[in-house]
């Protein structure tokens, strides 16, 4: 972009840029279509745009369908964002388009327009910018949330596995295409996750498996299976306990510390659930044991977020289940305290968690004062995971015959923001 870090801060935190030519330049930098801008773009820069837009499937600037973003009709990828939204809202519009630009520029100019045609071979480049999908994937997670790159991911990962079908290609392509698929069905079925589509995610779950098998990638599989072990959780305990074991079992003899502890701490929670503490409480000792003995250079890419932070607040969330929400606040206070700027999602998450645990103490009105303190940060998230814990607290508040003014404020300006 031509700025330095300090003038990106700068753009960051103060007020919002209105000269247009800037605008358009940085637009034209990062690839982001003219459809998705609040303004016009120089004509000297449509026949640029029009070209990115066709490599992300959007409608290009002369277009009025301001529909889906990778292109395929059946998907249900919608970014239909007025003037007036895109104006009002904060930096984080901006960071969404871009993140999703930068998707649909990947590698090869036409590559993601590529999976449209019944390309009659694939190779192992092919099959390198396919796993690179997943990284680009998850980065852009971080920057503008599951919400908006669910779609995205679905859409992707659906073209993808048609391609691999009519495709030709070698036995040793074949096994690292399966590799890459599966780990990019197991990224699709986190964001489903989080974007709170959770019936979705198991498919792409036993995908990944299936296909981590075809490869005889056990790190996938154990992938997929924490995941599931994640999923199944609340509703299936039992279910959950057997998955952690079998990622236990498969990973046996090179898990790394800090996949031992992710696993101990699936087996944790799927304890706690189970109203089992004695279990409970051996199975956290083992996950602790474990992260201190610190990083690894094999760790995997998807256990990037275990660190003590994860491991205080899953034993806080253990603890709602166990009936215990006093020493569940106390833990969520520490996880809190640890947490890390990468990992502002969790933060959030475990503070809006605080505030389910503080009213389940019994203390209502502080509750419905740090729900509101968190309003803006969850609406900044994109995550559905987040909101839904939030709207939990609104609904459950919202039962008492006669709430006090901390109360009546928080949904008053939580139904105002229309929180989704």
């Amino acid at each position: 972009m031509g700025i330095t870090q300090a003038q990106l801060s700068r753009l960051e935190n103060g007020p919002p840029v209105v000269h247009l030519d800037r605008l358009a330049h940085w637009a034209k930098i990062l690839g982001i279509p003219g459809v998705l801008l609040w303004f016009s773009l120089p004509d000297a820069w449509l026949s640029s745009s029009r070209e990115t837009a066709g490599r992300m499937g959007v409608p290009g600037p002369d277009c009025h369908d301001h529909g889906n973003l990778v292109g395929s009709p059946a998907t249900t990828a919608s970014f239909e964002v007025s003037t007036k939204e895109v104006v009002t809202t904060d930096r984080r519009q901006f960071h969404a388009l871009a993140a999703l630009a930068g998707l649909g520029s990947l590698g090869e100019p036409g590559f993601l327009a590529m999976l449209a045609d019944d390309s009659p071979s694939i190779g192992l480049e092919h099959v390198r910018m396919a796993s690179s999908l997943v990284k680009e994937l998850r980065q852009a997670d971080a920057v503008a949330g599951a919400n908006q790159i669910c779609d995205v991911a679905i859409d992707v990962h659906g073209r993808l596995s048609s391609w691999a079908v009519k495709a030709r290609y070698s036995r040793d392509v074949g096994e690292a295409l399966q590799a890459s698929l599966a780990d990019l069905a197991a990224q699709t079925a986190w964001l489903t996750i989080d974007a709170g589509r959770r019936a979705a995610a198991r498919p792409y779950l036993n995908d990944a498996i299936a296909r981590a098998r075809l490869a005889d990638d056990p790190q996938i599989e154990v992938r997929a299976l924490a995941q599931l072990a994640l999923l199944t959780c609340d509703s299936q305990p039992t279910e959950s306990l057997h998955c952690a074991d079998a990622a236990l079992r498969i990973s046996a003899g090179w898990a790394t510390p800090r996949l031992l502890t992710l696993l101990h701490l699936r087996r944790a929670c799927a304890f706690a659930a189970l109203q089992n503490r004695n279990a409970f409480e051996r199975e956290m000792r083992k996950a602790r044991q474990e992260l201190e003995r610190g990083p690894h250079e094999s760790d995997p890419e998807f256990i990037h977020f275990v660190n003590v932070q994860e491991v205080q607040g899953l034993e806080a969330l253990s603890f709602l289940s166990l009936d215990q929400p006093r020493r569940a606040a106390e833990a969520l206070r520490v996880a809190i305290a640890n947490s890390s700027p990468a990992h502002r999602r969790n933060r959030v998450y475990y503070r809006v968690r605080l505030a389910e645990a503080t009213h389940r103490e019994g203390d209502v009105n502080e509750a419905a004062l740090m729900a509101s303190d968190l309003l803006p940060e969850v609406r900044q998230l994109n995550s559905r995971r987040v909101t839904r814990h939030l709207a939990d607290i609104r609904s459950t508040v919202g039962q008492l015959p006669r709430p006090a003014a901390p109360v009546r404020d928080f949904i008053e300006a939580f139904d105002g923001v229309a929180v989704r």
